[in-house]
């Protein structure tokens, strides 16, 4: 049986929307010419993170929802990229630079340990249930 029952009790869907947060604090009042384009894919792929996690769980299986961790991880390493664009921008100090970078890095490392975890469990899901 699965542990979590809904999505909002995973930890790496938490640490998601914190970042969600994070970010939305760092780009408040920010008028940096021309940086409206990567501020928003920010809000956009940082928002994929938390929405790719919220999916696949949702969907009841196990190959389902690996599928969309992977597609969160891939979301996360985007994100920091983008990051290091804005920062090169001025869009960013270097503390709030430093700050989403880590958070950041821990859901990648938080997002590949929940991907090992499903790959060695025989649990397939909620909806392949009697």
């Amino acid at each position: 049986m699965s542990t979590y029952k809904k999505f909002e009790d995973l930890e790496v869907w938490k640490m998601s929307r914190e970042l969600c947060y994070a970010l939305h604090l760092a780009c408040q009042k920010k008028e940096v010419p021309n940086s409206g384009y990567l501020i928003n894919h920010l809000y956009k792929t940082a928002g994929s993170i938390m929405d790719n996690i919220a999916e696949g769980f949702e969907r009841g299986g196990n190959k389902e929802l690996l599928q969309f961790l992977y597609i969160a991880k891939g979301s996360s390493g985007e994100f920091r990229s983008q990051v290091y664009r804005a920062l090169d921008l001025d869009v960013f100090s270097q503390d709030q630079f430093d700050g989403l970078i880590k958070k950041s890095v821990l859901i990648s490392q938080q997002l590949g340990l929940f991907i090992n975890y499903l790959k060695k469990s025989s649990y397939k899901g909620d909806k392949f249930k009697p």
